[in-house]
């Protein structure tokens, strides 16, 4: 097997700690096992956040240092559809956790927790920030679409609540990457959350107040959206810019000024 630099299990214990005093990025994806339609493979989350990550990794040059992908999330409200894996909220937490723990435990002072399913983020999250109070390390997170929300409006047809899963997007990008898995015959748009002011869903134009109720209520495909949208023309673009980003985003939080911290609570 061909080693390659940016990966961390390639590394042996001497060696990992050698590469630890040149402070790369460590970056942890995490995605899913869970419905996506009936045109995409249950893998969608997964196979979108490693490649994302893994071609970030190659381009920024000894910045970025990938862990093995986390392939299980938070998946509840998905479970009327087979084939999702559910992890408990309180076991992901404690799960990621325990990984950042360790890396901060090496010495690495930088971790990013990348994200490819939505409903990890509000975890992910906590997780990023017990992280800072309990390690010494600095900590972030952010789904991928994030990224590159410019490029993505650019190319984007399809109405609010057309990329939310399953979706134009994830289509797009997956046509991109490997057209071949994907059943466009077996696409079709669904957006079935109710109409509302307030209450959305939308990986590039969120809603202001979160709701999310059993998959199944709404959607009768797993789609949330409208995949006969995406093309690996625009998948293209939109991986090429998320990628891009990530590794400016990398750069950036590798080199990011830490302030002192100061407890005003004691006395001089």
């Amino acid at each position: 097997m061909e080693r390659k630099a940016y990966l961390y299990q390639h590394y042996t214990w001497p060696e990992l700690a050698e590469v630890a005093k040149t402070q790369p990025v460590v970056v942890l994806p995490i995605g899913s096992v869970e419905d996506h339609g009936r045109h995409l493979p249950l893998d969608t989350d997964n196979f979108l956040i490693w490649n994302v990550c893994e071609a970030a990794a190659q381009r920024a040059d000894k910045d970025i240092l990938l862990l093995p992908l986390v392939p299980y999330g938070f998946e509840s409200h998905h479970m009327d559809f087979p084939g999702t894996i559910d992890i408990d909220p309180e076991h992901l937490l404690h799960f990621v956790l325990d990984v950042t723990k360790s890396v901060a435990r090496h010495g690495f002072r930088r971790i990013l927790i990348a994200d490819g399913h939505g409903s990890n983020m509000p975890i992910l999250d906590l997780a990023a920030r017990r992280t800072i109070l309990e390690t010494g390390s600095l900590c972030a997170t952010f789904i991928w679409p994030s990224l590159a929300l410019d490029a993505i409006r650019k190319v984007r047809e399809s109405e609010r609540g057309g990329m939310a899963h399953a979706c134009e997007l994830e289509t797009s990008v997956y046509l991109y990457l490997d057209g071949e898995r994907v059943e466009m015959d077996q696409a079709h748009k669904e957006i079935g959350m109710p109409r509302s002011e307030f209450i959305w869903m939308d990986l590039v134009e969120g809603s202001p107040v979160l709701l999310m109720d059993y998959w199944s209520r709404f959607s009768k495909s797993g789609v949330s959206g409208d995949p006969t949208l995406a093309t690996a023309e625009k998948g293209k673009i939109i991986f090429e810019a998320v990628v891009d980003a990530f590794v400016r985003l990398a750069r950036e939080f590798k080199n990011r000024p830490r302030g002192e911290r100061t407890d005003y609570n004691r006395s001089p």
